[in-house]
């Protein structure tokens, strides 16, 4: 392992982290260029659903759609950056680990993304679609009164933004779980025993997280449970490995 003053372990951080920025910056000038196409995409769940209704989605607030393509341009930026920081974080911590150590570090910095990736993948085509025809199934467009959905930009790409935010970080929990095993505090015998319990969390956490619908809550808790199950057979090979 090298041995480095402190000094000069601010410099580094401070360089990785200009990379970091500078990143970041290229990555959401870019994305607001695009942004009118992050928000069709993102709009695309709802018009599948309500089809050729002449439906609309309005702003109320002057610069409030100016904000919102701030908002998808930033998110886009963050999502895009998170190989990045994934890399510079394993380019500042790989000179104080021993070889097997950096092999577990670069491997469990590139599965994070991936798994961020995938539940966001997820809860866009599987879950965000059988929500919507919830929500829009309380619509009473031939009463007195018709009810019906006029969305707002803002709320409508917030909700979007926080679901995969939301299962993003849900997806996380192999990785939570092989780096409480590494450090000692958990083992696969341990999540084993605790298995009725851990699933009983999952339900509760996915309620949370996800807005008040049973679709999203069950399509969040089913495959969080699925990951805790792998999460078992990740912890009991990381046991096996050599001390």
């Amino acid at each position: 392992m090298q041995k480095y003053k402190l000094s000069e372990h601010f410099a580094e951080l401070k360089m990785r982290f200009v990379i970091v920025s500078c990143f970041f910056l290229v990555a959401f000038c870019f994305f607001y260029y695009i942004s009118e196409d992050i928000y069709l995409c993102l709009v695309q769940p709802l018009s599948k659903i309500v089809g050729n209704e002449g439906r609309k989605i309005i702003y109320t607030g002057l610069t409030e759609a100016f904000f919102t393509y701030i908002k998808i341009a930033a998110f886009a930026s963050v999502i895009a950056t998170i190989p990045v920081i994934s890399w510079q974080i394993y380019s500042f911590i790989a000179p104080g680990l021993y070889k097997h150590e950096r092999l577990i570090a670069l491997g469990i910095l590139i599965l994070s993304p991936i798994l961020f990736w995938i539940g966001g993948l997820f809860v866009f085509y599987f879950v965000i679609p059988k929500a919507w025809q919830f929500f829009l199934s309380f619509e009473l467009k031939h009463s007195t009164l018709p009810l019906v959905l006029e969305a707002r930009i803002s709320e409508y790409l917030s909700l979007i933004i926080q679901l995969i935010i939301a299962f993003g970080i849900a997806f996380q929990l192999p990785v939570i779980l092989a780096i409480l095993t590494l450090l000692g505090f958990l083992s696969s015998a341990f999540l084993q025993r605790k298995r009725r319990l851990a699933i009983v969390f999952n339900f509760i956490i996915a309620g949370i997280i996800t807005p008040p619908d049973v679709i999203s809550q069950i399509a969040l808790a089913l495959p969080m449970v699925l990951l805790y199950e792998i999460s078992i057979v990740s912890c009991r090979f990381l046991e096996q490995r050599p001390k």
